[in-house]
């Protein structure tokens, strides 16, 4: 790995922290309605932009509602980060969802439905 990649990964986990702690204890948003958690934050190798994924536990609705509520608090989320991490110049950030734990929600319902079958000696077409 190169020290580049390194100090981005570093810089990344950090970010992932501290964007946590701000959402846990500094956003008082009513559109905040599902739960969320930040999963992972990827940032660029020269730490320019760092893309934060975010998984909310809720309806469709309420994954939108939170996420435009991220949208609107960027500013202040980007601020708060160059206030707590020491940085030449603060990453613009930007909020992604992460659906990955429903995919594998989903694949792992999928491989269930087929053992059952399996079990009961149905074609598995």
């Amino acid at each position: 790995m190169t020290r580049q990649k390194a100090r981005a990964s570093r810089v990344g986990e950090q970010i992932k922290k501290e964007v946590s702690q701000i959402i846990q204890s500094e956003l008082k948003d009513p559109r905040f309605t599902g739960f969320l958690s930040v999963t992972d934050v990827e940032v660029t190798r020269d730490l320019g932009f760092a893309r934060i994924y975010v998984s909310i536990y809720g309806s469709e609705s309420e994954k939108q509602l939170t996420l435009k509520a991220l949208e609107s608090a960027l500013g202040f989320v980007r601020s708060e980060i160059g206030k707590r991490i020491r940085l030449r110049h603060v990453p613009e950030i930007s909020f992604h969802l992460d659906q990955s734990i429903e995919y594998g929600a989903h694949i792992t319902e999928i491989l269930n439905d087929l053992k059952e079958k399996e079990k009961r000696g149905e074609d598995s077409d």
